[in-house]
């Protein structure tokens, strides 16, 4: 990678940490179905698989605090605007935590309806219910947490906003086996510990705030709604949680269509998923690690530097996401008897996991060019494109392809969307990049 020195050396220090967050993020998505699986329960481990991408829902809006913060406040102290800086950090924080206590207490009124929705059979059901009925508790720490996070990768702070996250997740991986094994609480145990994890994790990052450590002020007095603040913040932070609440809503169609073959089929379905996230992961934490540089950049309007971080991350995540593929590839067998023994479950796990490698260079390449997008401030090409990639492409193709392939059609819809995706991501980029009214931002 032929970047300079300066270059390389910002791009690396924020985005290792950022990966560091998010293999974290898949340590603890894995610690629950990891430890449940050690029960030899199948219908607890395909529980879970149902529950898991309802609570990311419900924490996929934090997304819309995180990115909002870091594409916002980045360009802001780009363009040298401190107190504006300031507004954003506080109607973030705040405005993650009314918004999480208000989205947990409506959801649980009608947490057995979406469940019935999804397909829980009346195996599963009571064990989804007891699962999430604890964890939708602490939906407003883990927006605070995430707002927060991206407050201070928005400052610079990649590794504080890390050591946040591993100080929780490792938490959740000490408490999963104790309530879990040793208590014999199974289910509920493991949604006990997620809970109490998150919710002191959170205490971190609120005492980084507190003890003076950030530049930047979250005091209510700077809250602000009006002049522009909040929507700027969603304007991007929309665009850029509906991506991964559609995809939890696409797995729950998935789940769905799938629990027409078995529990079984679930379970490997839900395994192979949270497995196929490793060789996903670089392009995540690359795409939110450069993107502070690159919105620092854009509102200096230092368009050298931010097609200098753009390459970068582009070769980075390329070369480790085939690493990571090639391996989760070569030992899928071994990786996946990790997580299920059960015959069944397992011979579909692996070619699951197998189908599903065949799409994730592809995400790699296109989650970059979201990240760049919404660095530029580009709301509206964002939603377009999280829309038409799992509302127009990926969820119908499930339908179609399940009618003509069956259970392997279903994952097999997930390459073919992914494909038209990037290519239609490319071709937006392009109109983006060489528009005026991006090359002069506004704050």
């Amino acid at each position: 990678m032929s970047s300079s020195p300066s270059i390389s050396r910002q791009a690396i220090s924020n985005i290792i940490p950022a990966i560091v967050v998010e293999i974290m993020l898949l340590i603890y998505n894995l610690a629950d179905t990891f430890f449940i699986g050690q029960t030899k329960d199948p219908l607890q481990l395909a529980a879970v698989s149902l529950a898991t991408p309802i609570f990311l829902v419900l924490i996929a809006l934090g997304i819309a605090f995180m990115a909002g913060a870091m594409s916002y406040i980045s360009r802001t102290l780009g363009a040298g605007y401190k107190e504006r800086a300031n507004n954003i950090a506080s109607f973030c924080v705040w405005g993650s935590l009314v918004t999480g206590t208000l989205v947990a207490v409506i959801f649980m009124f009608y947490i057995e309806s979406v469940l019935r929705a999804i397909g829980a059979s009346p195996e599963t059901f009571s064990l989804a219910y007891s699962y999430l009925s604890i964890v939708i508790a602490s939906t407003p720490f883990v927006l605070f947490s995430m707002a927060s996070g991206g407050i201070m990768r928005a400052e610079n702070h990649a590794s504080a906003a890390m050591l946040g996250q591993v100080f929780g997740n490792m938490l959740n991986v000490i408490l999963d086996p104790i309530f879990i094994l040793w208590f014999g609480w199974g289910i509920t145990g493991a949604a006990i510990a997620t809970t109490a994890s998150i919710i002191i994790g959170a205490l971190y990052y609120a005492g980084y705030f507190v003890l003076g450590h950030s530049s930047l002020s979250i005091h209510v007095k700077h809250f602000r709604v009006c002049e522009g603040v909040a929507f700027g913040v969603l304007a991007i932070g929309i665009p850029a949680c509906l991506d991964p609440w559609l995809m939890s809503i696409s797995q729950m169609v998935m789940n769905s269509l799938m629990s027409a073959y078995g529990d079984m089929a679930v379970a490997a379905a839900g395994v192979s998923m949270r497995i196929e996230q490793i060789a996903c992961l670089i392009a995540m934490g690359t795409g939110q690690g450069i993107q502070p540089l690159l919105g620092f950049s854009v509102g200096a309007e230092d368009w050298r530097r931010y097609r200098a971080f753009l390459m970068f991350a582009l070769k980075f995540t390329v070369i480790l996401t085939l690493v990571m593929i090639a391996g989760c590839f070569v030992f899928s067998e071994n990786i996946v008897s990790m997580f299920v023994n059960e015959p069944e479950a397992f011979s579909y796990a692996v070619k699951f996991l197998r189908m599903k490698l065949s799409s994730s260079l592809l995400f790699a390449i296109f989650f970059v060019f979201v990240n760049a997008l919404q660095a530029m401030g580009a709301g509206r090409a964002s939603f377009i494109l999280s829309i038409c990639r799992q509302c127009v492409l990926y969820m119908p193709l499930m339908f179609v392809m399940n009618h003509f392939a069956g259970e392997y059609g279903i994952v097999w819809a997930l390459p073919i969307a992914e494909l038209l995706s990037l290519l239609q991501t490319v071709i937006i980029y392009g109109r983006v990049i060489f528009n005026p009214k991006y090359l002069h931002v506004k704050i």
